[in-house]
């Protein structure tokens, strides 16, 4: 099987950092965000995206 070196090395950073925590994903979480904040780009927040009810509509009209 064909492997992608860079696919591999993010696989071994990846590992390392949540070794690193100890596998705890607050505190994985907690570290990402404190280089988010440190890196000093702008963050930007999405309102969450509305959901159209069609389907749900077409089911209760089947009924």
């Amino acid at each position: 099987m064909w492997q992608d070196e860079i696919v591999e090395e993010i696989h071994k950073i990846r590992e390392a950092h949540a070794k690193a925590f100890n596998y705890d994903l607050r505190a994985m979480f907690a570290d990402w965000q404190k280089k988010q904040n440190a890196s000093g780009r702008k963050v930007v927040t999405l309102p969450p995206k509305k959901r159209s009810n069609t389907a749900l509509e077409r089911t209760v009209e089947r009924y």
